[in-house]
């Protein structure tokens, strides 16, 4: 589907726009209902907030798709180099908020450097990546840069520390490693290798996170502590029934019992107040981009541009199956935002301005 125009947006991909603006505008919805506590609609101040953030974010959604494709090539590095730098300095001098050191006080803006650094590390494997002869899978030397350009942040992320955003690092570049191709014997010996050293991860792991791996397992444990979260989160959903309380009805985040409603647990809010129906709705949207963004990277003909949307798109469906199943009780609750529609202007400036880079990627190379 295209807009024919003279300027530089010669070909746009409306549907990609439309299920954007969808997801967004449904954030909104359930957003403005999960920061105030009274049933009457009320313009909060986070709302306005939010509304700021995007608003900024499709300022950076249309830069992106306007600059030259070219220029995230030849940045690519360029930009790694800066995503960790910011890492060293959040570790310095960070704000210390809830035992954790994610973000740089800007006095009108926190910044998490660590969201930016989901854009930057697929910048970066994708021309490391780019570089190697496609027709060959990657063996144990032609790993090892793109190991070390994945794991150099991760270790980073780890120390303030922050598990939902590390292992969203990892699948990203392991999407995208494989997606480009590995050696079958290497990868098998990979994952042995991961399953092995697992009791060392369990053991490196801080002990409020193994404390949410174990209420995973057994909500029941710690009702009232470390289960609390997610029992409430459960609750949440599951009154929704079919079609929801009805906006701003919803009595799990207006009485105050779903800690966190709206940031990590704001599809909790939602799925209480428009019920099954209206979390088939938001999912399906959410579906739109994965489908239209993996188009897009099957489509284009360039090697970088491809590995570039696939580690995008990818990374977007990966934070929505753990935010969503988190709230469900189906996977263990980590620190993982539901993008477009959480709370929070680093990551909702980062998520339009990586999907503008998928509109770029369809424009330079009109598949639609």
């Amino acid at each position: 589907m295209w807009v024919e125009d003279s300027g530089s947006f010669r070909k746009v991909h409306t549907s990609f726009i439309w299920a954007t603006l969808l997801v967004v505008f449904l954030g909104l919805l359930a957003l403005s209902s999960a920061t105030v506590s009274s049933k009457e609609f009320t313009v909060s101040p986070l709302l306005l907030k939010q509304l700021f953030w995007v608003l900024t974010g499709f300022l950076a959604y249309g830069i992106c798709a306007l600059v030259p494709l070219r220029t995230f090539e030849d940045t690519s590095y360029l930009l790694y180099g800066l995503g960790v730098a910011l890492l060293v300095v959040v570790l310095v001098l960070g704000d210390v908020t809830k035992g954790s050191r994610r973000w740089i006080e800007l006095g009108f803006f926190n910044f998490q450097p660590s969201e930016v650094m989901k854009l930057f590390v697929v910048l970066a494997l994708a021309k490391c990546l780019e570089l190697r002869d496609p027709e060959e899978r990657l063996g144990v030397r032609g790993l090892l840069v793109p190991l070390a350009l994945a794991l150099a942040p991760v270790a980073l992320v780890m120390l303030e520390p922050d598990l939902g955003t590390a292992v969203s690092i990892l699948f990203i570049s392991g999407s995208m490693v494989l997606f480009f191709g590995v050696r079958k014997k290497l990868l098998v010996t990979l994952i042995a290798l991961g399953l092995g050293l697992m009791p060392i991860g369990w053991l490196a792991l801080k002990d409020y996170q193994r404390s949410r791996i174990l209420t995973f397992i057994d909500p029941a444990r710690d009702p009232l502590g470390s289960g609390y979260h997610i029992l409430q989160s459960k609750i949440a959903v599951g009154s929704g029934g079919w079609v929801g309380k009805g906006y701003f009805q919803g009595t799990q985040s207006k009485l105050q019992f779903l800690p966190e409603k709206h940031t990590d647990f704001i599809f909790s809010v939602f799925a209480e107040e428009w019920g099954f129906l209206g979390a088939i709705v938001l999912l399906v949207a959410y579906g739109m981009l994965l489908y239209y963004g993996l188009s897009i990277a099957r489509s284009t003909k360039s090697s970088f541009s491809s590995l570039l949307a696939v580690g995008i798109i990818l990374g977007l469906f990966f934070q929505v199956l753990i935010n969503v199943g988190m709230v469900m009780g189906l996977m263990p609750v980590v620190g993982i935002p539901l993008p477009l529609m959480s709370y929070g202007g680093t990551s909702m400036i980062m998520t339009l301005a990586s999907l503008g880079i998928l509109q770029n990627i369809h424009r330079s190379s009109f598949v639609f």
